[in-house]
C-alpha cells in the first residue's frame, strides 16, 4: 500500500513535447524600474505641484502683461485738462473757449468737457451726497481723445489752451504710464525668477529622487553590470521611467491650473456688473487667458517634463560611475 501510495504521489516527466511553453516577450515583460512604487508617486506629485506653480505664476505675469498693455493703450490715448477755478474769470466760458481751441487742433479725434454735476457725481464717493458744491473750488475737467497714428502736437496746444485759459493745464500721463512701466517690469522679473526657484527645485527633488531608485535597484544594476549590460542601456531604462513620470506630473499640473484659469474666467463673468467685478476687472482686467496663454503653458508643462529627464539622465550617468 504504501509503495502504491508513493508511485501515485510520484512526479511524470512528460516530455519536452508536452512540457507548457511561454512565448519569450511574456518572460521578458518585467521592466527594470517598478513603475508602481512609492517614490514614483511622490515624484510625480511633486512634479505636479511645481507645474502648478509654474503655470500660476506663467498665467498671472501673462494677465498682470496684458491689462498693463490695455491701461497703456487707453491712459496714453486721451489728455485731460483741467480747469481751476479763478477769481474775475468765468469758468464756463473758459471751458467753452478752451474745447473749441482743443477741437481745432489736429491729431485729437473727440473732445468731452465735464459739467459741474458730472464733477460732483466723481466727488460723491469721497465726499458723500447732499453737500453744495458751488461754495467748494472744484476744478473742471475736459477729456480729449488722441489720434491712434499720433500726429499731435502737443506743445502748440499747451500754447493755445494757455492763450485762452490761463489757469489751465494738461496732463498727457506720462509720468504714470512710465511708473506703470515700471511696475509691469517689475512684476515681470518677479515671475521669471520665482519660475526660476520652481525650475530648480524640480531638479533637486529630480536629482534626489533618481538616486533613490538607483539605491534601492543597486542590486538589478550589478547584476545587469555582470552579464555585460552597458551603462548606456541602464540608463535609457531609467530615463524612460522618469520621462513618463515627468510627463504625468506636468500632465497634471498644467490640466488643474488651465481649469483654474478657466474656473477664474467664469467667476468673473458671473460678477459682472458687480462694484466688485467692475474694481476687479479693472484691476486684471477680465481674468481671461488668451489663447496663446494657453499654448505658452502647455509648452513650459512639456519643458519641466524634458527638465525631468534630463535632470535623472546627469544623475543617472554620475551613479553609475560611482557604482562601477
Amino acid at each position: 500500500m504504501s509503495k502504491a501510495g508513493g508511485n501515485r504521489h510520484s512526479l511524470v516527466d512528460l516530455g519536452t513535447d508536452q512540457r507548457p511553453s511561454l512565448p519569450a516577450r511574456a518572460r521578458n515583460s518585467a521592466p527594470i524600474v517598478p513603475r508602481d512604487s512609492i517614490a514614483g508617486s511622490a515624484l510625480v506629485a511633486v512634479v505636479a505641484i511645481m507645474t502648478f506653480l509654474a503655470s500660476l505664476t506663467t498665467g498671472g505675469v501673462l494677465l498682470v502683461r496684458a491689462s498693463a498693455a490695455e491701461w497703456q493703450s487707453d491712459v496714453a490715448s486721451e489728455i485731460t485738462i483741467q480747469l481751476r477755478p479763478v477769481q474775475g474769470r468765468d469758468l464756463d466760458k473758459d471751458v467753452a473757449a478752451v474745447v473749441a481751441a482743443v477741437r481745432s487742433q489736429p491729431g485729437i479725434v473727440s473732445v468731452q468737457p465735464f459739467t459741474s454735476e458730472d464733477s460732483a457725481r466723481l466727488l460723491e464717493p469721497w465726499l458723500g451726497t447732499g453737500l453744495s458744491m458751488a461754495d467748494l473750488p472744484i476744478p473742471r475737467v475736459i477729456v480729449a481723445r488722441v489720434a491712434p497714428e499720433g500726429g499731435l502736437d502737443l506743445a502748440s496746444l499747451r500754447g493755445r489752451v494757455a492763450q485762452v485759459a490761463p489757469s489751465a493745464s494738461i496732463d498727457d500721463h506720462r509720468a504714470w504710464i512710465e511708473r506703470m512701466r515700471s511696475t509691469t517690469g517689475a512684476t515681470v522679473l518677479a515671475g521669471v525668477g520665482i519660475l526660476i526657484l520652481v525650475i530648480v527645485a524640480t531638479i533637486i527633488c529630480v536629482s534626489f529622487a533618481t538616486r533613490g531608485a538607483m539605491a534601492a535597484n543597486r542590486p538589478i544594476v550589478e547584476v545587469l553590470h555582470f552579464v555585460g549590460a552597458s551603462d548606456r542601456f541602464i540608463a535609457n531604462r531609467f530615463l524612460r521611467h522618469f520621462l513618463r513620470l515627468g510627463c504625468e506630473g506636468g500632465l497634471i499640473g498644467v490640466v488643474a491650473a488651465l481649469l483654474l484659469f478657466g474656473f477664474s474666467e467664469s467667476i468673473g463673468a458671473w460678477f459682472a456688473g458687480t462694484p466688485a467685478g467692475d474694481q476687479f476687472a479693472a484691476l486684471m482686467g477680465t481674468f481671461s487667458l488668451r489663447p496663446s496663454g494657453y499654448l505658452v503653458l502647455l509648452v513650459q508643462a512639456a519643458v519641466i517634463a524634458l527638465i525631468t529627464a534630463l535632470a535623472s539622465r546627469r544623475t543617472l550617468f554620475a551613479t553609475l560611475s560611482d557604482i562601477d
